[in-house]
């Protein structure tokens, strides 16, 4: 798959690589569809705000029995973790690493991978969504 503000294709000799669109993968990546979905169900607004991830840790888990949504919730757990994140964090910013998996790069250089913590709430409810935003803010 070629998604050019990915960045993922590899340049072939004497090409050279478009700028990478912060915006395009920050917009991509928030989009979260099936955990907006279910959060809108419970009566959660998710406004992309550190505010929004306390409530999700809140919802009761029905999700954990279906072995068919829980890998799916799970990255769009991870990345509105990312989002709220790069949104409110000053200097954070979405990291794109070849192959596609989207990491938090924050302003003092340290990685985050969104995605994993996403799958742990998701199976098992902690660490919680907001503990994990509470613990890259501060960092």
């Amino acid at each position: 798959m070629n998604i050019p503000f990915l960045g993922i294709r590899r340049k072939k000799q004497g090409e050279t690589t478009p700028a990478a669109d912060p915006e395009g993968i920050a917009e991509l990546l928030s989009e979260c569809d099936l955990l907006r979905s279910l959060a809108a169900r419970e009566g959660v607004l998710l406004d992309d705000s550190a505010r929004s991830l306390e409530a999700l840790d809140q919802l009761v888990p029905r999700w954990r029995d279906d072995e068919e949504i829980l890998p799916w919730l799970g990255n769009d757990a991870g990345l509105y973790l990312g989002t709220v994140t790069v949104r409110t964090v000053p200097g954070a910013q979405w990291q794109v690493w070849p192959g596609g998996r989207p990491l938090v790069r924050l302003a003092s250089g340290r990685e985050f991978d969104v995605v994993a913590a996403g799958h742990e709430w998701a199976a098992n409810g902690v660490p919680e969504l907001s503990q994990l935003y509470g613990e890259v803010a501060e960092a």
